[in-house]
């Protein structure tokens, strides 16, 4: 009888260790790559953020109009705007499933 115990509690234990490594990844990416300009809480309220008009990644509104597929193109390809580069790719920075995790970081600010 322990020993099923033991075993469920150390499955738990490692689901939860794996949560937390996927959670620091995404905060720590979105730290190093896209806090300077989105801001560390995704308002975009940045002196970057307010001159290229970034959008508010906290309003509902924004994030019900945004797909997953288009922030994961942006994040890999970047985004220009009128031949200009407004944001850089990351294809050569971050993995796809780094990608991944920080399009669900992304939609975690939703307030």
């Amino acid at each position: 009888m322990k020993k099923p115990l033991a075993l469920a509690l150390l499955a738990s234990s490692l689901i939860a260790a794996t949560s937390v490594g996927y959670a620091a990844a995404a905060a720590e990416n979105w730290d190093n790559t896209c806090a300077k300009c989105h801001g560390a809480d995704g308002t975009g309220s940045t002196k970057i953020g307010k001159k290229l008009k970034l959008k508010d990644y906290t309003d509902a509104k924004v994030q019900a109009d945004l797909k997953d597929e288009d922030m994961v193109k942006a994040i890999k390809e970047g985004v220009s705007e009128g031949g200009k580069e407004k944001m850089k790719a990351f294809k050569d920075d971050l993995t796809d499933a780094e990608i991944t995790d920080l399009v669900a970081y992304i939609r975690k600010m939703k307030k």
